[in-house]
């Protein structure tokens, strides 16, 4: 690279200036009060706008049955 291609260490510092990263914005649910992200449904009670949308409990019941049948075909093999 040439010297007068080089951009100084100031401009690329001021370009770089945009870069930084922000932590989420998060809004509290009305029903449960846990934290959650605005216009997304809440993960700890599945409810969006005051009404259910993912029942949370046959969620988890299904991930654990899952989880369980892959540890049952992984002990056979």
């Amino acid at each position: 690279m040439t010297v007068r291609m080089r951009i100084n260490r100031s401009a690329t510092r001021k370009r770089r200036s945009h870069h930084a990263l922000t932590g989420a914005r998060l809004s509290k649910c009305a029903d449960c009060g846990a934290a959650h992200i605005p216009h997304r449904v809440c993960t700890s009670c599945g409810k969006y706008n005051g009404r259910v949308v993912i029942d949370v409990v046959k969620a988890a019941s299904k991930k654990a049955s899952k989880t369980k049948e892959k540890a049952e075909v992984g002990s056979a093999k």
